[in-house]
Formats: structure tokens, sequence, C-alpha cells
């Protein structure tokens, strides 16, 4: 039991680094009303253990903080994440092609509000909605899933069963 506990906890800590080391290295793309989180393609790793949850969550948490994001981005972004996380681990067993679509939906339903009420980003909503799903879609959709078929080879290795 401890053991696993170890693990989980392990998984979750290097996913959260990997999170907040793409998001911080790829500042330029990561935030904005045009933006294309590169670290967003990690969404996919709740396919592979649920240690991803709180991984993805305290990873744009972190992420969010050292890129100098205001404080309701910092919060309801990283939400954003957590429940295309939750519902990402929800779809395991099922096609990995329905396992960007929690992450998708929620970030783009989520973050424009966050630029118009945390920002004061003049643009329409349903534009900035459009342009953050597009990013969305670059990031979780096909970047993700390149990461899902060159990681499932090794998932025994990689991503060994952990506690939930």
């Amino acid at each position: 039991m401890k053991n696993k506990n170890v693990t989980f906890l392990t998984q979750a800590a290097m996913i959260a680094a990997i999170y907040v080391v793409l998001t911080y290295v790829f500042a330029p793309f990561s935030f904005g009303e045009v933006q294309v989180r590169i670290s967003e393609a990690l969404t996919i790793l709740p396919l592979f253990t649920p240690a991803a949850i709180p991984g993805l969550f305290v990873g744009c948490l972190v992420g969010n903080i050292l890129g100098g994001a205001l404080l309701p981005d910092i919060l309801f972004g990283s939400l954003a994440t957590l429940i295309g996380a939750i519902f990402t681990y929800q779809l395991r067993g099922k096609s990995p092609f329905l396992a960007p679509l929690p992450p998708i939906a929620a970030n783009t339903i989520v973050v424009p509000f966050v630029l118009r009420y945390g920002y004061s980003v003049a643009l329409p909503i349903p534009f900035m909605m459009l342009t953050v799903g597009i990013g969305e879609a670059l990031s979780c959709g096909v970047l993700g899933l390149v990461l899902y078929f060159a990681l499932r080879k090794y998932k025994n290795i990689f991503f060994r069963p952990t506690a939930v």
C-alpha cells in the first residue's frame, strides 16, 4: 500500500513539473486570446494513470502563477484543467480519440470568460471560444494524441498501476 502511494505521488509530481516547465518555456504561446498551450498535450495522461489528475491540476496552477496570471485565471483556468482531467480519466478503456474532448470543452467554455472578466479582453466571448477551442484542439487533440500513441507502447514501464 505504501509503495502505491509513493508511486502515485511521484507520478503526480512529475506530471505537474513537466506541465509547469512546458507552460513556462512556451509562455508566449501559453497565454492570451489566441493560445496553444503545449503543456495541455499532457491532458491525455489520465488514460494511463489517475495520478495525472492532481498532477495536471497542480501543474496548471503553478504554471499560471509563474506565468503571471491573474487570480481568476489561476483559479478557474486550473479548475478547467482539473475538470478536463477527471472526465478524460472516465473515458479510459474507450477510444483514445475521445480523450481530448473533455479538456478541449472545459477550456473552451471557461477560458474566454476568464479572459473577458479577469483580463477585460474586449473581444466577443464566442470569438474567444473559437480561438481558445482551436488552440486546445491543437494542443490536446493533435499533440495529446501524438503523445498517447508514443506512450501506449511503454505504459507498463512508465505508468505502473497506482492507488486512486
